[in-house]
């Protein structure tokens, strides 16, 4: 039982004396389950927020602490008709990949089935007009009945329930209209059959059930290969940590029990569980979480350290500024799930206009059998009539008018290199007015190059990649890599925070800081010609050389800003880098508005300022201080070289060195959006066309299911245009 859970162990204080509780919900399919969901809960006196997340079916709910039992929640979705139980991600992920599953073993014994009572159907058909006896029209119709009953009892049971769920909680939803014409057509079916007709409508039913699931099913997979968003975060959280209880004693304790003031250590490969100050010591920190910059950093006396700050090499001792739930890592990760909650509430045009589906098919439906009862038509031609009213107007058009745009539209964006995260990212990113890039690791390659190999002997180059075999430095690996050394020199040591060094020959030899290899000169007369390289220096006996490291930018990155631009988007620069770094690369691409130094928070500062002034930004960032920002964003993408944390918040990802992707993307989408306009409007078309016809009992339930799976070709074959594939 539900009530029996203790909620304790689920629940979190958000300060200001309120209590959050993350629900998993089961039966949300779309935009008014979300509302009467939200609507109901929001009344609870108390209850300061109530949001649902459609992508993984999460409710979230704050409520003034210690005046609810969290029970309670769950007890009224139950009276709404929604089974709940506390929030875990690794169960949400499992039963969604289930669920996806089922409709697509559902799918197939209908599709199926359809097959098969098809071939039953044509001799029907052609007998009917030639000379097929009564006894092997209902030979034809029976069997047809023992193959399509126990097919539609199992592979409609995502709508019969749905439907039960909504009838119970004395609502409707698209799925109601949807079970009556099935069951109807079942039911009808089955009479005349028995009634020896000539007509029975076994086949419209099942490939009705087909249609549909076809559609769910390809929307279901789309929310479900959406992420984890912020789970992500937990492998960057230091559970424990080092803490000083003495000057001279040290203790394990965890991360939860450090407070402001106390004085913890970092070592060697260890992650930070605070922010703070270095008091002692020195050390190469990894500090992308906050810049995005790859290169590590020297931590020396007074620099500040995050929380999930990696330690590359040296000892520090750090006074403790904010721990736990207070430090960066923790605001990053509340900013995120804030910027995905608020995401949650983007609806589709197609599911708010399903709002009104059922209520006005029902009507229909109903008006038109009592006004063929009414003109003297008998109950069974009046309820026949009925039934093709509610298939004909059956939404498979209007389903599959977005599904399935996004599906073909999703293999042509993959053939340019990108990949979809998000079900409904097509529609956003062809609605972006502005692009924001992240610099590194995004407008430039990953991986840092050697710039100046043509000033430096090939000799010296292979000799000082061998000996970068030695440091697990980045700079050091760009060295190795141009050199295409495989065979490390023996006997190296590492002076940590200096480099490596050893004997060769007879000589001495270095590979490291300039300093530390006697070549601060050069190094300084390099760094004065280039503001954005990073320099390692090799030394060979009393022989200095200076290598200028550097990320180059994407090689057609030019030509990508120069695209968007002739498509009239703008295109700015929001980097956590040095400033002499990002105006280079601006001023490089062309680019007028750049930030430089830019914090997480400030970067979805500038997505807020742009959206109250009614823009539409496309972040494309890779690190993990983009993913608030790239979550925040109206759309957001991120190359596949991306932490896992911004690739699961994206809403595309794309392939390669090449910067076309984006550009790709934005012309496909685009496209794409064109097209399920014009399918939105073909299927409004077909219903204002074919729902007076039926109405007018001009058709047969058969000729409506006939028409109705017409409509979903159509759409389907305007569709297929999306496939033509845009090149940046």
């Amino acid at each position: 039982m539900q009530a029996d859970i203790d909620f304790s162990h689920y629940l979190k204080s958000t300060g200001a004396g309120l209590v959050h509780l993350d629900l998993a919900v089961e039966g949300i399919s779309c935009a008014g389950c979300m509302a009467k969901i939200e609507r109901n809960l929001s009344d609870i006196p108390d209850v300061t927020s109530a949001r649902v997340n459609l992508t993984d079916s999460r409710l979230a709910l704050e409520w003034k602490a210690g005046t609810l039992d969290p029970a309670l929640f769950v007890t009224r979705l139950a009276e709404l008709g929604y089974k709940a139980h506390p929030f875990q991600r690794d169960d949400a992920e499992t039963l969604e990949a289930q669920r996806a599953q089922g409709l697509l073993r559902r799918l197939g014994v209908a599709a199926f089935a359809a097959m098969n009572v098809m071939m039953l159907s044509i001799p029907v058909w052609s007998g009917n007009v030639s000379d097929m006896l009564p006894e092997q029209r209902d030979f034809f119709h029976w069997l047809s009945a023992l193959i399509v009953l126990p097919a539609a009892a199992y592979s409609a049971q995502p709508f019969f329930t749905s439907a039960l769920t909504a009838l119970r909680a004395r609502g409707v939803n698209m799925d109601v209209p949807i079970s009556i014409g099935i069951v109807l057509a079942l039911a009808t079916s089955v009479i005349e059959t028995i009634k020896h007709a000539e007509h029975a409508y076994f086949d419209a039913a099942i490939m009705l059930i087909a249609f549909l699931l076809a559609g769910r099913y390809l929307d279901q997979n789309m929310r479900r290969r959406t992420r984890a968003f912020a789970g992500n975060l937990a492998a960057l959280k230091a559970e424990t940590a080092t803490k000083f209880i003495s000057p001279t004693e040290i203790r394990t304790v965890p991360a939860a029990a450090i407070k402001p003031g106390d004085i913890v250590l970092l070592r060697p490969g260890e992650r930070s569980a605070v922010d703070g100050n270095v008091i002692e010591g020195r050390s190469e920190i990894d500090q992308s979480l906050i810049t995005g910059e790859t290169l590590p950093v020297t931590a020396t006396p007074g620099s500040a350290v995050f929380a999930g700050t990696l330690v590359r090499s040296g000892t520090l001792r750090v006074r403790a500024a904010a721990a736990s739930g207070d430090t960066l890592l923790a605001e990053i990760s509340r900013l995120l799930d804030h910027a995905l909650q608020a995401r949650s509430r983007y609806l589709r045009l197609a599911e708010r206009a399903s709002r009104l589906y059922a209520p006005v098919v029902h009507a229909t439906a109903l008006l038109t059998m009592l006004g063929w009862l009414a003109y003297g038509a008998t109950f069974h031609d009046s309820i026949v009539t009925a039934i093709a009213v509610l298939i004909i107007t059956c939404p498979c058009a209007l389903g599959l008018a977005i599904p399935a745009v996004q599906t073909v539209a999703s293999g042509a964006l993959f053939g340019s290199g990108v990949l979809l995260n998000a079900g409904d990212a097509i529609e956003r990113i062809a609605e972006i007015d502005r692009v924001i890039f992240d610099k590194t690791g995004t407008l430039t390659l990953p991986e840092l190059d050697v710039a100046n190999l043509a000033s430096i002997p090939e000799d010296v180059i292979k000799l000082a990649g061998r000996l970068a075999l030695s440091s697990r430095h980045p700079v050091a690996a760009a060295v190795t890599r141009a050199a295409g050394a495989d065979a490390p020199l023996p006997d190296i040591q590492e002076e940590p925070g200096q480099g490596v060094h050893g004997q060769y020959q007879g000589q001495p030899i270095r590979l490291g800081r300039p300093a530390f290899c006697g070549a601060d000169g050069l190094a300084n007369e390099i760094l004065a010609r280039d503001a954005e390289a990073s320099v390692v220096a090799f030394s060979l006996g009393d022989t200095s050389y200076v290598f200028a490291v550097r990320q180059r930018l994407r090689p057609d990155a030019a030509e990508v800003v120069a695209g968007l631009a002739r498509l009239g988007i703008a295109v700015e620069i929001v980097s956590g880098d040095r400033e002499p770094a990002v105006r280079l690369a601006a001023q490089t691409l062309g680019i007028h508005e750049w930030r430089a130094e830019v914090s997480p928070v400030d970067k979805i500062a500038r997505i807020e300022e742009l959206g109250r002034r009614g823009g539409k930004v496309l972040m494309v960032g890779d690190g993990i201080n983009d993913a608030p920002a790239l979550a925040a964003a109206y759309a957001s993408m991120s190359p596949v070289t991306a932490t896992h944390m911004s690739q699961a918040v994206a809403d595309a990802v794309f392939l390669g060195d090449r910067l076309a992707p984006v550009l790709a993307a934005v012309k496909v989408s685009r496209k794409a959006r064109r097209l399920m306009q014009q399918n939105l409007w073909l299927a409004v078309i077909y219903n204002v066309l074919a729902v007076p016809i039926a109405i007018a009992g001009l058709v047969t339930p058969l000729i409506a299911a006939a028409a109705m799976s017409g409509s979903s070709v159509l759409v389907m074959l305007n569709a297929l245009r999306a496939r033509a594939r845009e090149v940046a």
